[in-house]
């Protein structure tokens, strides 16, 4: 499928793509303060790029409800890539470490504890 579009040949292998989202999943869950904290710096980031888009602070100020709640969606949409990124890394550690047949086994085990944690953490709170 992918042919059609490259004209080269690009090979996924569709076992790494899985354990390195199950990976990604189960660090954005098990580390919530740093989600967090990158959310913040996105929003923040999004928010100040945007404004120096606009001349005009009448024109700013008409529609900046509506562009930072916006931009409050694209971050918490992109702060996926920090954790996608160290899932990869762990995947493939978890590879090297203990074979490859492991490496999707560990990162269900890693998401189910770390949404354990989430739940835990989360009833503590309240």
């Amino acid at each position: 499928m992918l042919d059609a579009f490259f004209p080269f040949s690009l090979k996924l292998d569709p076992i790494a793509i899985a354990g390195s989202c199950l990976w990604s999943l189960a660090l954005y869950l098990g580390f919530s303060s740093a989600r967090e904290w990158i959310i913040e710096k996105l929003d923040r980031w999004f928010n100040f790029a945007e404004r120096s888009l606009y001349t005009s602070v009448e024109e700013f100020e008409k529609t900046r409800r509506a562009r930072e709640s916006q931009n409050a969606f694209y971050a918490s949409l992109f702060s996926i890539v920090p954790f996608l990124a160290l899932g990869g890394l762990c995947n493939w550690g978890v590879e090297i470490g203990l074979g490859r047949s492991w490496a999707v086994s560990v990162g269900i085990l890693a998401c189910i504890a770390s949404g354990v944690y989430e739940l835990g953490r989360r009833d503590g709170l309240g």
